[in-house]
């Protein structure tokens, strides 16, 4: 059976003796299709867009820390607490959704500490752009022919010649197309219920989609890490599970309201 061959060049440009990453193109688009996002709906709500500028600048080195953090505590622990000044080369990749979706709670925290904000609204308002932002996220991975799903013959599987010569799912894919579809849903919900949305509702269902889509596509990915090799539950789905239940607990707190 013939597969697609990925052998995509992750530099993007060479300008003399930099190089600049697809990778790094699509984080950077990511977040400023976010903040678009986040201040057209803004605007609709009436909010000083002033306020938002700062609020972003937190969350964004919130998700920067965290992922980078979370990929060195949650995969290679041994490693990094073995080299503790190699945490700080995030140049080496490394990088964790779920520290940093953690480091983006904090920076709101954080901001919140300081200045007057509803924390769930703000929250049912940002997850719109956070799920496009994974989208782009995703897509990065593909790039850089990493974030592995399992050998496979389906009709679909991608070889991904920079790696090995085996075919396998495109885990990347199934999870970038499934946060694109997940914001788009968010977005429609926002435009066509937003005077009858409680706060917390779309923050809960945010959550609730997002990772349960990380704990299913988790069964075709690569174990990233060593320690979680023999476990029944990779290291993803054990941490998915809080935030599934987390986001099923405020929606229910926002129908009972």
């Amino acid at each position: 059976m013939e597969h697609l061959i990925w052998s995509v060049d992750p530099v993007a440009l060479s300008l003399g003796g930099m190089q600049v990453y697809w990778y790094g193109i699509l984080f950077a688009a990511a977040i400023l299709v976010g903040l678009e996002i986040m201040k057209w709906i803004y605007k609709k709500e009436n909010k000083e867009l002033q306020e938002l500028d700062s609020m972003f600048l937190y969350v964004v080195i919130g998700i920067v820390i965290g992922a980078r953090l979370g990929h060195c505590l949650f995969y290679e622990p041994d490693y990094y607490l073995a080299h503790p000044i190699e945490i700080l080369y995030v140049w080496k990749g490394g990088l964790a959704s779920h520290g940093g979706g953690l480091g983006a709670l904090l920076g709101i925290y954080l901001y919140k500490r300081k200045h007057s904000l509803n924390l769930l609204w703000f929250l049912d308002k940002i997850a719109i752009p956070t799920a496009f932002f994974a989208f782009f996220v995703r897509m990065g991975n593909l790039m850089n022919s990493e974030i592995l799903g399992k050998v496979s013959d389906v009709s679909w599987a991608i070889v991904f010649s920079r790696v090995d010569k085996l075919p396998r799912h495109p885990a990347q894919l199934y999870e970038a197309l499934s946060y694109l579809l997940i914001g788009l849903v968010l977005f429609s919900i926002y435009i066509k219920f937003r005077d009858k949305l409680k706060d917390g509702f779309l923050f809960g269902l945010f959550l609730t989609l997002v990772f349960i889509v990380r704990f299913l596509v988790e069964f075709v990915k690569e174990r990233q890490a060593d320690y979680a090799a023999d476990m029944l539950l990779s290291t993803g789905q054990l941490l998915s599970i809080p935030f599934i239940v987390l986001g099923v607990y405020l929606m229910l707190r926002s129908c009972k309201k």
